[in-house]
């Protein structure tokens, strides 16, 4: 099963991946245009995690987006098209 594994209030470097995630999410998605709306910004947010997964280049994944590391997933441009 997942073991949850909690970091110490106020120590964001104990959690680095995790923050690092939201540095860009905040980056990319929430600031990274302007809104006309917090609704707007909520519907869109889907079709940015979708591309986050599915899409984005990670260098941590070698320049490929983070499905590619997922077992039996290989075929990414199939699911985008």
């Amino acid at each position: 099963g997942v073991r949850h594994v909690y970091t110490r209030p106020f120590s964001p470097w104990q959690n680095g991946k995790v923050e690092r995630m939201n540095r860009t999410i905040a980056q990319e998605w929430q600031y990274g245009r302007a809104w006309e709306s917090e609704a707007e910004r909520a519907d869109a947010l889907p079709a940015f995690i979708e591309h986050y997964n599915w899409s984005r280049p990670h260098s941590a994944c070698g320049g490929l987006p983070p499905m590619s590391r997922v077992y039996g997933v290989n075929n990414l441009s199939a699911h985008n098209s």
